[in-house]
């Protein structure tokens, strides 16, 4: 079977396309993965075409604020997306696959698979496109509006019409007809059922697989990162590609915090979400750029990170409470969804992460400890990507 992904966005979006791929491709399958460039994600061995854009490079210059995506649309985000929209469909076009598995926004795929008389399946990485009464759609708002949730849903119809244009174009690449294109044959949901019980309502056609987790290519810890972690417990602390104003004062909060608590800090500030201030540096704290979370936290008391769905799994897979502090998009949802389930503290704003309001979540930590080992047990027998695979070659 020649199978072709297409994914776009930061290494949160990437990971689990490679993970799939590295599956399909051991079990016999032709695999090309169409994906951004310097996402972080470790490829190995894939075969993977660039569409021409770096999400790190535009997060970097213009940090995780909308009103600055707003401001810069013209300038930053509508080349980025054309470049999504339409190399994605050329590449999808020149590799002629028997099925593409997309992510929703490379927004070009159901017209390309079209055009080419192939079936196609949508990936949710966080789930945002496919209604449910059960809660509202991820990146929208954070509490159950009871019936109104399925009306969540609506809001990603907006992102299709903001780029008509580019879609046009990519159309006349591929020369597919001037029509609605067609819906998903399947769409697979890489989140493991010990982190969102999948709705009753969800037709039979989505499938909640579990984490897609790919062989580990990462190299061991630096050996700094090693002596610290083989020292004993500590806080964890990363905020991957969330590049925001205030990184001082949310550096200042955690070790502070920790500090305060007898704890020592890992901190991995990423692309700049953390910034420890030199008068609060000192033995107890070890700052690196970022740590292979497989290989990092099964051995931390608590992780306090951003809550990107892949983030939250790795810390839960690992056994480690979560203290999520959200920034954009989905992850307020998933700061809510281990609340509700017993799995972390309450989600702490990062306008509101203090000394002390993040002090209150490291003091409730152990009552979520039961909880998070229970979530492992489960997520430790799961085969997300096999079961993936499985809905691939049930299409045939």
């Amino acid at each position: 079977m020649k199978i072709l992904l297409a994914t776009a966005g930061s290494r949160g979006d990437v990971e689990p396309f490679v993970a799939l791929g590295e599956r399909a491709r051991a079990s016999g399958h032709d695999v090309r993965l169409i994906a951004p460039d310097n996402s972080g994600a470790d490829t190995g061995e894939l075969d993977v075409v660039s569409m021409g854009v770096d999400y790190s490079a535009m997060i970097q210059s213009q940090g995780v604020s909308i009103a600055a995506a707003l401001r810069n649309y013209r300038t930053v985000v509508r080349p980025l997306m054309r470049a999504v929209i339409v190399e994605s469909a050329r590449a999808a076009y020149d590799y002629r696959p028997d099925v593409i598995v997309w992510h929703p926004k490379v927004l070009s795929v159901p017209m390309v698979a079209d055009a080419l008389g192939v079936p196609h399946v949508r990936v949710e990485i966080v789930p945002a496109l496919t209604p449910t009464r059960a809660f509202p759609a991820a990146g929208t708002v954070t509490r159950s509006i009871g019936p109104l949730n399925r009306l969540t849903y609506r809001a990603a119809d907006a992102a299709t019409s903001m780029f008509r244009r580019d879609l046009a174009e990519a159309r006349t690449v591929v020369g597919a007809a001037e029509r609605t294109a067609s819906d998903p044959a399947a769409t697979l949901m890489p989140i493991s059922p010990a982190i969102l019980s999948r709705p009753d309502d969800w037709p039979t056609s989505v499938h909640l697989t579990g984490r897609w987790t790919q062989e580990s290519h990462d190299a061991p810890p630096h050996p700094a990162v090693a002596a610290f972690v083989s020292d004993g417990p500590f806080v964890y602390a990363g905020f991957g590609s969330m590049a925001a104003k205030g990184a001082e004062d949310r550096g200042r909060a955690i070790v502070s915090a920790a500090r305060a608590r007898g704890m020592r800090t890992l901190i991995a500030s990423g692309l700049g979400g953390i910034a420890v201030p030199e008068t609060l540096r000192g033995s107890d704290v070890l700052i690196v750029d970022g740590v292979p979370h497989d290989r990092v936290l099964p051995h931390a008391a608590v992780a306090i990170h951003h809550g990107g769905i892949g983030t939250v799994q790795a810390a839960t897979a690992a056994s480690t409470v979560s203290i999520v502090v959200p920034f954009i998009a989905d992850q307020p949802f998933w700061g809510a969804r281990l609340h509700e389930a017993g799995l972390a503290p309450a989600p702490i704003n990062r306008r509101s992460l203090s000394p002390l309001t993040l002090g209150v979540a490291l003091d409730s930590v152990d009552g979520c400890r039961a909880r998070v080992a229970d979530a492992a047990d489960v997520m430790a027998k799961e085969d997300g990507a096999g079961a993936a695979l499985a809905v691939l070659t049930g299409l045939r």
